[in-house]
């Protein structure tokens, strides 16, 4: 038997990564994994949670304005940029220690170095000079934000990785594209008093939601003062001298601007791994081909989470990661389970996201019952604010299962975690029926909507 110096070496220290690499580590496996950056990946780093930060920080100007109407007199408010982020990175440095320690405490090695596959069993540990070998290896290195080389002026323009660190708040930002990162953001710099406007080329932002929630979630960020241009896209980019950026716009427009932060899409960060000299295949994109069990075509070598391009979402990795565990040491092939994955939009209002939107749930089932509700949820009542929710839930008519829940409003994305569990175990709309609801909430709608507001029957809609 071939003698290695590891049983598994994980090449990544994202959510993924550290999970795999914590658990086999606790299974007795000889572990080590490779970082060059920080621990904790994308989404503690520069992803998910600086990014909830930020959303919690830009909410309070609507709060605010929204205390008098329940009797509170608030002095006139101010913000400072240099704080937030000074609390944010000391809050980021503290999960990445967590993420570090609890690795550690596993007892697998950390290499601090980046690590490219020299075979399919050796990796080389760049920083350190020399190369380790492993049974098994696992790549989970993650994504990063699609960079637009074709754009002019791409160089002038910033991502999600630069927008945590940005050293003064601008005074207005143009956003391209019309997924869930340039909503959230626009959310974000607009609640913190940045004039902001979204320029998307299709023809409703955050495609692939239900369209419910799409126009919904547009009239509400324009009536707060959002600008957005579809059917548009940044053309060129020119840095002035006085600092600023000209925009020009596909639909003839040009636009001036602080900042262009591009939010277009991301890749798998795959890159100068050594992939060509393991053998590893890669799809057009980039991504890592894996079979359902996350094994490439080499078969001791594995891959997790955004680098492979499947769903790029942090519970979806440490799932995989688990799925991992399953199969590659405990000799229980587990596949991965991606199907009604909840998910949420941080944007303002909130979206909370389970299952099938109508469209591809009346391509799929011969009829659907839509149940569907707006309405001022009770805190914009005294507040006055005009603002309203959304509650929707698909019902395949033949089954009576409920296929998917979809909801824009306040704590949206708490509902649709709650959601998921129920979904996924097939629960039918006669179920929503009998449960009881919890007054006064929001979340009481869903199972107080006893008629359904139309159907679909073979793709036509019947009021």
């Amino acid at each position: 038997m071939t003698a290695y110096d590891y049983d598994l070496l994980v090449i990544g220290g994202g959510s993924g990564g550290v999970r795999a690499a914590r658990v086999a580590a606790a299974l007795g496996k000889r572990v080590a994994i490779a970082e060059e950056y920080r621990f904790g990946g994308t989404c503690v780093i520069r992803g998910c949670v600086p990014k909830k930060l930020f959303v919690y920080a830009s909410q309070y100007s609507e709060f605010f304005e929204d205390a008098a109407g329940y009797g509170w007199n608030v002095e006139p408010a101010s913000f400072e940029w240099s704080r937030l982020l000074a609390n944010k990175n000391r809050e980021i440095a503290r999960l990445e220690g967590i993420y570090r320690r609890n690795v550690e405490n596993s007892g697998a090695t950390i290499f601090n170095s980046r690590a490219e596959l020299v075979d399919r069993h050796t990796v080389r540990l760049v920083s350190e000079g020399r190369n380790v070998s492993a049974d098994q290896i696992l790549i989970a290195t993650g994504g990063y934000p699609m960079p637009h080389p074709a754009l002019p002026g791409h160089e002038h323009c910033i991502t999600s990785n630069e927008v945590f660190d940005l050293k003064t708040l601008p005074e207005s930002i143009m956003i391209g594209g019309g997924g869930y990162i340039a909503v959230e953001f626009a959310n974000i710099f607009h609640g913190l008093g940045v004039k902001t406007t979204l320029v998307y080329r299709g023809t409703q932002i955050l495609n692939h939601f239900d369209d419910d929630l799409r126009a919904g979630l547009h009239e509400a960020m324009t009536n707060k003062g959002i600008e957005i241009i579809l059917h548009a896209v940044a053309e060129e980019v020119v840095r002035r001298k006085d600092g600023q950026l000209d925009v020009q716009l596909s639909n003839g427009e040009k636009r001036t601007v602080d900042q262009f932060m591009l939010a277009i899409g991301r890749i798998p960060n795959t890159q100068g791994l050594g992939l060509e000299a393991a053998g590893i295949k890669t799809s057009t994109t980039g991504a890592i081909e894996v079979d359902r069990f996350s094994r490439t075509n080499i078969d001791n070598i594995w891959a997790i989470g955004d680098v492979t391009n499947r769903v790029q979402l942090t519970p979806v990795a440490i799932h995989e990661a688990m799925c991992f565990i399953e199969t590659a040491f405990k000799d229980n092939p587990t596949a991965p389970d991606h199907e009604l994955i909840a998910t949420a939009v941080f944007s303002q209002p909130e979206i909370g996201t389970v299952g099938l939107p109508e469209h591809e749930a009346a391509q799929k089932f011969e009829e659907i019952e839509i149940y569907r509700a707006a309405f001022r949820p009770m805190r914009n009542t005294l507040s006055g604010r005009d603002e309203k929710m959304l509650m929707k839930l698909i019902v395949d008519g033949a089954s009576r299962k409920v296929v998917g829940a979809h909801i824009m409003g306040p704590d949206a994305g708490e509902m649709a975690q709650l959601l998921g569990i129920p979904l996924k175990s097939g629960v039918t709309k006669d179920d929503f029926d009998r449960t009881m609801a919890v007054h006064p909430t929001a979340a009481e709608e869903l199972v107080t909507m006893y008629t359904p507001s139309y159907r679909v029957r073979s793709g036509k809609r019947i009021d």
